[in-house]
């Protein structure tokens, strides 16, 4: 792992969380993103060497949702940057981690994204994170 890429907020109106976090942090959104395949709109902060993903459900049954109905806006995940994503998942899974996805799939901000489950975690969700392969 390179160290944190984000960390992942789960917010009900995109909007004015853009608003309360651009206050908190005296910076605006870089980037607002929706990626179909998640049911999610997405919007980044950058914060020194670290970046504030804000998450907002599209759909009702996008995983957003269902985390936001379950336990509430807040932190959602803590993404790691990795050098390759199917190699950081395939590595994790054999040291006996469960991992939501075999292999990487599309993310927000040109990523290639994974995910290990929270149960193995000790309860946080983690996302391997690395720049798209050209």
């Amino acid at each position: 792992m390179r160290g944190i890429e984000h960390i992942g907020i789960a917010v009900a109106d995109i909007d004015i969380a853009e608003e309360t976090y651009a206050k908190l942090l005296g910076v605006h959104s870089y980037k607002r993103e929706v990626v179909e395949s998640e049911g999610v709109v997405t919007s980044f902060f950058r914060v020194g060497d670290v970046k504030i993903e804000l998450l907002a459900a599209t759909k009702p049954d996008s995983a957003i949702a269902k985390f936001i109905a379950k336990r509430g806006e807040g932190i959602h995940h803590i993404a790691f940057k990795v050098k390759d994503t199917d190699a950081s998942l395939n590595q994790k899974n054999e040291l006996g981690f469960t991992t939501i996805n075999e292999n990487a799939k599309a993310g927000a901000d040109n990523k290639e994204i994974g995910f290990i489950h929270p149960k193995s975690t000790h309860g946080v969700l983690i996302e391997m994170c690395s720049d798209k392969k050209d």
